[in-house]
């Protein structure tokens, strides 16, 4: 035997490459920047939305204004460290309930709120007060 000639023959799957799926997942498309999944998949109609997307605040009823984000239409956690930001999706049927948490993080410059998943000019100042009118009195 040669020393040139290995004493045992590997296997032959490249390992440590992980297997993935060559489906995405529910929670890889739910993920997904609204632009780009209406590119891969096209428009998907959807009644209108007004999203609020804050960061954690200090603030003694931070866990309070969780709970009302977790139980809106739709809720989802992104980034991490410095970036990480809570998201929360409202019908305009939640009028109320948007109102209630925007009252609690809509203190912080941080917070964003979005139109349809889009930034628009004047969200906060115009956009919600017009969506205040939906609250019956």
């Amino acid at each position: 035997m040669s020393p040139d000639q290995p004493k045992f023959r590997p296997l032959e799957r490249f390992w440590p490459y992980a297997e993935l799926p060559e489906q995405p997942t529910d929670q890889e498309l739910a993920a997904l920047d609204p632009d780009l999944h209406e590119a891969l998949f096209g428009s998907q109609p959807r009644p209108f939305s007004i999203t609020l997307v804050f960061p954690a605040i200090d603030r003694p009823d931070f866990a309070k204004a969780l709970e009302m984000a977790r139980s809106s239409a739709e809720f989802r956690e992104t980034g991490s460290g410095a970036q990480h930001r809570y998201r929360a999706r409202f019908w305009s049927s939640d009028a109320a309930r948007l109102r209630d948490l925007f009252q609690l993080v809509g203190g912080s410059d941080d917070t964003e709120v979005l139109i349809d998943d889009r930034p628009v000019p004047y969200a906060r100042e115009l956009w919600l007060p017009l969506v205040w009118f939906l609250i019956p009195r």
